[in-house]
């Protein structure tokens, strides 16, 4: 690593304070990504700003249709918690399938969202379940945050402090996982509500998206044989060691249709 200044801020605005005095300066949430990007000196930050510290950004709460999750709640609170098992309990799932237990007792939903790895799986459900962003200066609908491979609609000083996540009538996340890392090399969240159905999918491509046309079919027929003929388009999905473009469209439709039908 490259020695940098580690700060331990005690509330927000002490954060705000010192990401706008040090232009170089990097969150630390559950550290998951940025400690191993540091330790092979992919990434020189002048200053580390750790959010542990802030006791308000932890807690789960029940805001009656939907969940209130604070950004520095680990994914192992969330894969326990009472309140998502009975409110959202395909979230209580998808945290458990997340890495491993080091990762599941560290890793932050804040830090997920914000890092917006393609590969994530916290992208899908927050996009599958129509949530909303909450941050230090406005409240972002999840179909508007995530811009990019590791891109959001964050500014730079700006700090995610919550997520609200509706209660769906129905919901289901099915993975796909790389073997090593456990990563999605494809996963589906599948959500039926009150609204319709929501498709996300991660893994498949450079950022989380929704699949339009499996979205209407389910919402004329919620069963796995009505998305069973959609196929998904290769161009523009992710192609690596682990999966080719073509490989990972068939896991989409294949996820999918599991998701569905998980969704009892």
């Amino acid at each position: 690593m490259y020695e940098f200044n580690y700060h331990q801020p005690t509330s927000l605005d002490e954060v705000a304070r010192l990401l706008g005095a040090n232009e170089e300066a990097k969150i630390v949430a559950g550290g998951m990504t940025l400690v191993p990007t540091l330790k092979f000196r992919l990434a020189k930050p002048s200053d580390l700003v750790d959010l542990v510290g802030i006791s308000s950004l932890r807690g789960i709460t029940d805001a009656g249709d939907a969940l209130v999750i604070g950004a520095m709640t680990r994914h192992a609170e969330v894969e326990r918690s009472p309140l998502v098992k009975q409110g959202i309990p395909a979230l209580a799932a998808l945290a458990h399938v997340i890495g491993d237990p080091a990762v599941r007792n560290r890793g932050t939903i804040g830090g997920s969202i914000s890092n917006n790895d393609p590969a994530a799986d916290y992208p899908a459900a927050v996009v599958g379940l129509g949530g909303t962003v909450q941050t230090t200066r406005r409240e972002i609908a999840a179909d508007n945050f995530f811009t990019g491979m590791f891109e959001t609609a964050l500014d730079r000083t700006e700090i995610v402090t919550a997520v609200r996540l509706p209660k769906p009538q129905a919901a289901c996340y099915m993975k796909f996982k790389n073997p090593a890392s456990r990563y999605a090399i494809v996963g589906v969240f599948v959500a039926r509500t009150g609204g319709g159905v929501r498709v996300a999918v991660t893994g498949a491509g450079p950022c989380v998206f929704r699949v339009p046309e499996m979205e209407a079919a389910l919402a004329r027929s919620f069963t796995p044989d009505a998305i069973k003929d959609i196929a998904i388009p290769q161009d523009g999905l992710n192609s690596d060691i682990h999966a080719s473009a073509e490989y990972r469209a068939h896991l989409v439709g294949v996820m999918a249709r599991r998701a569905v039908a998980g969704c009892g």
